[in-house]
């Protein structure tokens, strides 16, 4: 060991130094933050429970169904064997090929299915539908029943139908060689027709279904010079029914559209020059949805082929 220096009678003691050496140790874990993000989640959980209770108290069952139905569109119903693995989703693997069908990278076939009625899902689609047909069969009924409890119309019953497809119930009033609606080449409706639509028309008032009005003509040509054709023709026909069901109480916000088709939906396919081509359809759509067609049609049965002439 040095021997310390010899200071000098004046000069006065050096300071004593002393090192402590400190050897740090690793604390617990209950020293860190991560309790607090896991208190956080269970504040938040406790809180959107007891937010739930609150509006299952508050509310009646009108406006939980309401809610429900809020939400339903979102609810996302995944096809089996998409993505998932062997979870709930029932898939088979999350890396497989046909995870996301909408992925760019992926041709698969596979697809999500959302309900397609956001007022409360298919099956209330289907419901509505089903009401339709319901109040479809009672307006065809009353409709029958006045017509031949009219001795003016008794004759007609059998030109008029009823076919349900998928636009909702088209109610045809149908030509025949011994009875025209219009008169020749014009869109003015004979007496007996427009008693005839007004009939419909005060059927069918009572009901909050939209309305399609379609005019059509047979296959005969105009005669060469005339400025009108069929199309024109069929249209202002058309309009013209519109007219008489709006003068009759149905109010025109009913009205969904008119169409004027000529001669390309015949009545009688085989025989364009038929006269039963020449109708007037009033359609009842359907509130909602579009069903599977349901033929139940009544009316005439196809007759020869007419000669071709020209119309004058």
């Amino acid at each position: 060991m040095a021997t310390a220096a010899k200071h000098g009678r004046n000069e006065p003691e050096p300071p004593t130094i002393i090192v402590k050496k400190v050897v740090a140790e690793e604390h617990g874990a209950h020293h860190g933050g991560a309790w607090k993000i896991a208190y956080a989640d269970f504040v938040t959980a406790m809180m959107a429970f007891f937010l739930l209770l609150w509006l299952l108290g508050a509310t009646d069952e009108a406006q939980r169904k309401g809610l429900a139905d809020y939400f339903t569109p979102t609810l996302i119903e995944y096809k089996q064997n998409s993505a998932g693995a062997s979870g709930i989703m029932g898939g088979d693997s999350i890396i497989a090929e046909e995870n996301y069908p909408n992925r760019a990278a992926q041709t698969g076939s596979r697809s999500i299915v959302i309900p397609r009625d956001v007022t409360g899902g298919e099956q209330e689609g289907e419901a509505r539908r089903e009401q339709d047909r319901i109040r479809f069969e009672q307006l065809r009924q009353e409709l029958v029943r006045r017509i031949e409890s009219t001795p003016e119309l008794r004759t007609l019953r059998n030109h008029i139908s009823f076919t349900e497809d998928d636009e909702g119930l088209r109610i045809a009033l149908v030509d025949e060689a011994d009875f025209s609606m219009f008169r020749v080449g014009t869109d003015q409706l004979l007496p007996r027709a427009r008693r005839l639509v007004e009939e419909v028309a005060r059927v069918i008032n009572g009901l909050p279904n939209g309305i399609i009005v379609r005019g059509h003509t047979d296959g005969l040509p105009y005669a060469q010079g005339r400025t009108m054709n069929n199309w024109m023709l069929s249209a202002a026909r058309a309009e013209s029914t519109r007219s008489v069901l709006q003068l009759s109480g149905v109010p025109i916000a009913r009205v969904q559209r008119i169409e004027g088709v000529a001669d390309r939906t015949p009545f009688v396919p085989n025989d364009r020059y038929d006269p039963r081509n020449r109708r007037i359809s009033i359609t009842l759509a359907w509130r909602s949805g579009t069903p599977r067609p349901r033929v139940a049609a009544a009316g005439p049965t196809p007759a020869p082929p007419s000669p071709v002439r020209a119309r004058h």
